[in-house]
């Protein structure tokens, strides 16, 4: 194209500055904040030089899928379904864990463990010794997931369009329940104890590096990173949208819900310590009253100390006190429990045994106590439903944008094919298979896969480069704190982390938490050899799609655009559209045969233009015109005035 203004302006003249007229008014895909970046012309024929020549790649389609591409209804919308991904079950159960962690005769089963601790292992369970014992579906819990993927089905049917909707209940709900509960437990007996022990840092086991990486571990998984999730919500995003704010606003939402749900969890707990610690205290008085005038004297009970009501925790641990003093020796023959309720909150829970033993323990000594229990478990079914609408999208959004399938098919297939899957953890030994799951399949792979993200992005593509990319969609220059973060404090970190938790694998033999229904305790069991094998399976199938896609593509096995009608490389100032050769009835030939008068004939598209693809299509626009990234490409010094 020659760099003639004039000439430029007569060949646009008539038609085609008409079309160019047209296609700006009617093309929906082209906003203002769009046309702003991609048309960086100048004033009235001062005819200002176009910006570089930044690529910044756009994985995007044609023109008409970006019109029909679906999109957030609000902004409200969006950040919902980010927090209710990145808030899910392990806000309520893990980090609170962390947080108290850190911080003879086989008798019957159900005589031996509590009311909630039977109910949950012998009757929703039904749960088998070991993960060698398969025992068959538990169909209670198998219709649990049939309905759970139903619902996660027709939520995402429509996309966001429907999926968006359903965010408003299932992100917010939970946050009025855990207000609800912390008001409620606030107001109950020893809530404080709670909450002072979870505020109470254990010093000596600070500088262990397990604390550490434990730490590390729960922030990174808390937001949902490697999922694909994050990604999947934000394509739905116009291109100038903040990602900076939204980013940080997650964070925040996300460690304030940890922090809540832990407030909520130590203050229901420390309620719960109060009342095992009085019947802990009614139970050794009881033994004391028998062992009066045998192995206890009359003389060692305080005066003030009435044994036939009930004792205070002060005055039993007086007594007590005195008596262990005065029968130092006699003591452990007393047989008295340790009643004491910072023992009972140092009874660490791990994972479901918080929500459903101990928390829900705690729950059946509320005033109301079924509704409370019922208000507890439609909080767990909204933040379980929030991470796997995140989940499912971050599968079937790279599918639906690759192979150009229909979304409602390909949603109904991946729910099918999840809830079959899902048969594994619904067996008898679901529950250690969830475990495994938990352990090997979401841990060390995710780690990997993000360390791979972090060097793609910051090494491969470049921080400079990604530095303008963000400059161009927000408008400003993120602080220059994030460079030396994505370029070498974050990698740096993920690899110490990932290698700390390969020489803690290493370290320690792969074990899992076996319910023993004589004892009706937890044990820790070594996985057999062929669960070492799945194990490993676990880890190798969740990172070999990276180097297996890598070395196709760098072998040209797979077409790098396989699948993808076009591409569109957006630069600093115009747009050039990657498509199939357009057909010779268009306006391209009007535009090639328009010379008649002119003082300079009408010069051919440039090759850079067009590049065959298969499968290709043109860049046509809702009138029937071709789109922008036709007409704009390789026009500098376009006047705004001629658009």
């Amino acid at each position: 194209m020659p760099k003639n203004n004039k000439a430029v302006k007569r060949e646009l003249d008539d038609d085609v500055t008409e079309s160019v007229r047209d296609l700006l008014s009617n093309e929906d895909t082209c906003d203002d904040s769009f046309k702003k970046s991609s048309l960086m012309v100048g004033g009235e024929g001062d005819g200002k030089e176009l910006s570089q020549d930044t690529d910044v790649e756009d994985g995007g389609s044609d023109a008409e899928d970006d019109a029909s591409r679906p999109a957030w209804n609000s902004k409200l919308q969006y950040i919902l379904a980010q927090v209710g991904f990145s808030v899910g079950l392990g806000n309520v159960w893990r980090f609170p864990y962390l947080c108290q962690k850190n911080g003879g005769d086989v008798v019957d089963e159900c005589d031996k463990s509590s009311a909630t601790t039977y109910y949950w292992y012998r009757q929703a369970l039904d749960i088998s010794d070991s993960i060698a014992e398969g025992g068959g579906l538990n169909w209670r819990m198998t219709v649990c997931l049939l309905a759970a993927w139903s619902m996660v089905c027709l939520a995402m049917i429509k996309g966001i369009q429907s999926s968006g909707k359903v965010m408003y209940f299932s992100s917010l709900f939970p946050y009025v329940v855990l207000i609800c509960f912390l008001v409620r437990a606030l107001l109950l007996k020893g809530s404080w104890d709670g909450i002072r022990h979870m505020f109470t840092p254990k010093l000596e086991i600070m500088l262990e590096a397990k604390v550490w990486r434990e730490a590390a571990t729960q922030v990174f998984f808390a937001l949902g990173l490697g999922f694909g999730g994050v990604i999947a919500f934000s394509s739905y995003n116009k291109r100038d949208n903040n990602c900076h704010f939204d980013a940080v606003l997650v964070s925040f939402i996300n460690f304030f819900t940890s922090v809540l749900a832990t407030l909520v969890v130590f203050a229901v707990l420390g309620f719960k310590a109060n009342i095992m610690n009085a019947k802990c205290i009614i139970k050794n008085t009881g033994k004391i009253v028998h062992l009066l005038g045998n192995g206890v004297s009359r003389d060692l009970i305080p005066h003030h100390i009435n044994l036939s009501s009930t004792v205070s925790a002060e005055d039993y641990q007086e007594m007590t006190e005195i008596i262990r003093n005065v029968t130092a020796h006699d003591y452990p023959r007393l047989g008295l429990d340790s009643c004491s309720i910072e023992e009972e909150l140092n009874k660490a829970v791990q994972g479901t045994g918080l929500a459903f033993i101990a928390f829900t323990e705690a729950m059946t000594h509320f005033p109301a106590s079924p509704f409370w229990s019922v208000m507890f478990f439609l909080m767990l079914v909204n933040l379980g439903l929030g991470s796997m609408f995140g989940t499912i999208e971050g599968i079937i959004t790279p599918l639906v944008d690759t192979f150009k399938v229909r979304k409602e098919i390909l949603t109904v297939a991946v729910c099918l094919l999840a809830f079959f899957i899902g048969l594994l953890f619904v067996q008898r030994s679901g529950n250690y298979w969830v475990a495994m799951f938990d352990d090997y399949s979401a841990t060390l792979p995710l780690l990997i896969v993000v360390i791979l993200e972090n060097v793609a992005v910051a090494w491969v593509y470049g921080t400079d480069k990604f530095f303008e990319d963000l400059k161009d969609m927000l408008g400003f220059t993120p602080f220059r704190f994030y460079y030396y973060m994505w370029k070498y404090v974050t990698p740096l970190l993920l690899i110490l982390l990932l290698g700390s938790s390969v020489i803690q694998m290493g370290m320690t033999p792969p074990s899992y938490s076996a319910w023993i229904q004589e004892l009706a305790v937890e044990r820790s069991l070594r996985y057999p050899a062929w669960g070492l094998a799945v194990c490993i399976s676990l880890v190798v199938a969740a990172v070999m799609p990276v180097p297996v896609v890598f070395l196709l593509r760098y072998f040209n096995v797979i077409d790098e655009n396989a699948g993808v009608a076009s591409t569109i490389s957006y630069k600093k100032g115009r747009i050039i559209k990657e498509s199939a050769l357009p057909e010779d009835d268009d306006d391209l030939s009007l535009i090639r045969a328009k010379s008649p008068g002119s003082e300079a004939p009408s010069p051919m598209p440039g090759n850079s233009i067009y590049r065959k693809q298969s499968g290709g299509v043109p860049d046509v626009a809702p009138n029937g015109r071709y789109g922008i990234g036709y007409l704009m490409a390789d026009m500098p010094d376009m006047p705004e005035s001629d658009l």
